[in-house]
């Protein structure tokens, strides 16, 4: 308020009529509120072109169009929305001197405790019971049917006549795009499967393996590692990155008998022949032991 008094003492006295010089430093409460609330004055005959009419108008609340008595100079924060940084250990007179708000002697005073001790106790992580377990070397397949392969054959999205891999499926929408070890190979819609078709995947149940058999077709268990597996789906990655592609990873020794083969990359385009011993032995798993 006051610096607007402050603008309105630099106006002649002719510009408008008041019982007080507006030069004056003595003003009573009467006479601001009346020169505050006062409509615009015209001084069109003391500055030329109506200049500081526009500006004196705008500061006293006129509408908007006209210029404006704030300055870029005149912007400062709120109260208290800075403040200034602890300084520590700078003389007594700052407060913070000396001990720098350490306090004297004792471990906190000396230096820091691990995260989790309670004073020589037994902390809370140790008083409180175990419960569940997560196996780490657990692996997480994505499962498809036989019956969506056979939908998305019969729709045109995928060759029989070519081998179906992990690939093969991600593309034409029959997993997710979220595959974090392989695809399990399910026996639900076999009923839909009417012609040979081979397929590679992670893992397969003994039903979806029967079903795909019985047509004459084959289902081989393949092994990719996490980086192996990144290279099928995303080859573009590679590329992108101006790397190589990895070298097929061997399965480690848990695992050597629950696949078939290897993982090939790139992606494959044709079946690895099964040899006559393990078509033997598939078939002799199929019939199932000799009755006696």
């Amino acid at each position: 308020m006051w610096r607007r008094v402050a603008q309105l003492s630099k106006l002649s006295g002719r510009c408008f009529s008041s019982p007080k010089p507006i030069n004056s430093l003595v003003f009573s409460v009467a006479d601001t509120v009346r020169i505050l609330s006062s409509p615009a004055p015209q001084c069109k005959a003391a500055i030329p072109n109506g200049k500081f009419r526009a500006s004196f108008s705008t500061g006293l609340g006129s509408p908007s169009g006209t210029v404006s008595l704030l300055r870029l100079n005149d912007l400062r924060d709120n109260k208290g929305a800075r403040k200034k940084k602890k300084r520590k250990g700078r003389g007594i007179g700052s407060g913070k001197g000396k001990t720098a708000g350490r306090g004297h002697k004792g471990q906190h005073a000396r230096g820091k405790v691990k995260f989790g001790f309670e004073g020589g106790q037994t902390p809370l992580r140790r008083r409180l019971p175990k419960r569940g377990f997560k196996n780490p070397f657990s692996l997480t397949f994505q499962p498809v049917g036989l019956g969506k392969i056979a939908k998305l054959i019969n729709a045109g999205k995928i060759d029989s006549g070519e081998l179906i891999t992990m690939k093969t499926l991600k593309e034409t929408d029959a997993i997710g795009k979220q595959i974090e070890d392989g695809v399990r190979l399910m026996g639900r819609g076999a009923e839909l499967i009417k012609w040979p078709i081979h397929l590679e995947v992670s893992r397969v149940t003994a039903r979806a393996k029967a079903a795909v058999e019985a047509l004459g077709g084959s289902v081989r268990r393949v092994h990719y590692n996490k980086l192996g597996l990144r290279a099928l789906l995303k080859p573009e990655w590679f590329e992108k990155k101006r790397r190589l592609l990895p070298k097929p990873a061997r399965p480690p020794p848990k695992l050597r008998d629950k696949v078939d083969s290897i993982g090939r990359l790139p992606a494959p385009t044709k079946p690895i022949p099964f040899t006559p011993e393990e078509r033997a032995a598939s078939a002799a798993a199929m019939v199932g032991p000799a009755p006696s």
